[in-house]
């Protein structure tokens, strides 16, 4: 009984969260967007923590997925699905060179080396005034997802724009964690010296996770500039990676976890805080809970 619950749980969400923009106000709407979009880079840190590595630098891959969509954006050929799918390339490019390097390492040297491979983008990010407007940043034209529809600028249909986007994602990582891949990444977290004695390359298979991260990430920071029409470099910074890596663990290793989790974050930093005046205080209160979970509970993303 429990297992079919779990099962039927992603779906009922789903039906819960499409008639979200004709019960509640704009404010709201645009909180759950966002939430959502951070739910996606969580599971893109949640896709690396499978393997027993905590990533901090997925921010990175957000701007990078985000600067291409607004270029995009300007083009007679930038709609929506286009800036989508060129993101999601350029993410999983840039996530693909640097993780040449993170691969080496494991445990807080990894984390620490994807913080670096984010802070660095963050970096090249302030100092391309020319492409990315520096700290001020650039706005990004509304643009219609395909050709022939209108451009997405209601509230309302920017939310189930994305949300429609996140479900196909996690359709999609929902039939990757049901392959051999899934088994070898989860392999790699208990047993990697006895996989790679066995002749498996597990440098291949976290490297192949990480681009995968990289690239859902992307598809993130296309869906942000789809919903703010704005990216500045402070949506690389260190704060983002932290609050997407705190849903990771928050959701104990699933995707709907990390989901719902997202949406906590984001609510009491952005709503619940507005209205107390303490959202970074509440933000990281729930952050520290996050640090408590034992380890163990974090790496055990599995299907039940």
């Amino acid at each position: 009984m429990n297992s079919r619950l779990r099962t039927l749980a992603p779906g009922a969400g789903l039906l819960i969260a499409v008639p979200l923009p004709w019960i509640a106000n704009a404010y709201v709407v645009s909180v759950a967007t966002l939430g959502l979009i951070t739910a996606l880079l969580a599971i893109s840190a949640q896709l690396v923590n499978l393997a027993g590595q905590a990533a901090l630098g997925q921010a990175g891959y957000l701007g990078v997925g985000a600067y291409t969509a607004a270029l995009l954006a300007g083009t007679p050929a930038g709609y929506g699905a286009v800036q989508l799918v060129a993101a999601a390339v350029i993410g999983a490019v840039a996530a693909a060179v640097t993780g040449l390097v993170a691969i080496r390492a494991r445990g807080v040297t990894f984390l620490m080396i994807t913080f670096a491979c984010g802070e660095l983008l963050h970096v090249a990010a302030l100092a391309a005034t020319p492409v990315t407007g520096g700290s001020e940043g650039v706005l990004v034209p509304t643009r219609p997802p395909l050709p022939g529809m209108a451009a997405l600028a209601a509230d309302g249909w920017i939310y189930l724009y994305v949300l429609a986007v996140t479900a196909a994602v996690c359709c999609g990582i929902w039939a990757m964690r049901r392959s051999r891949w899934d088994l070898r990444l989860r392999a790699i977290a208990g047993h990697e010296r006895r996989l790679r004695a066995s002749g498996h390359p597990t440098g291949r298979y976290l490297w192949t996770a990480y681009t995968t991260a990289g690239a859902i990430a992307g598809l993130a920071g296309a869906l942000l500039v789809t919903a703010t029409h704005y990216i500045s470099p402070a949506d690389l910074g260190f704060a983002v990676s932290v609050v997407a890596l705190s849903a990771a663990i928050l959701g104990v290793g699933t995707m709907p976890g990390a989901v719902l989790a997202a949406l906590t974050l984001v609510t009491v930093r952005d709503w619940v805080g507005g209205y107390t005046g303490h959202g970074i205080a509440l933000l990281g209160l729930l952050l520290i809970v996050a640090a408590a979970i034992p380890r163990n509970r974090f790496l055990q993303w599995r299907t039940r």
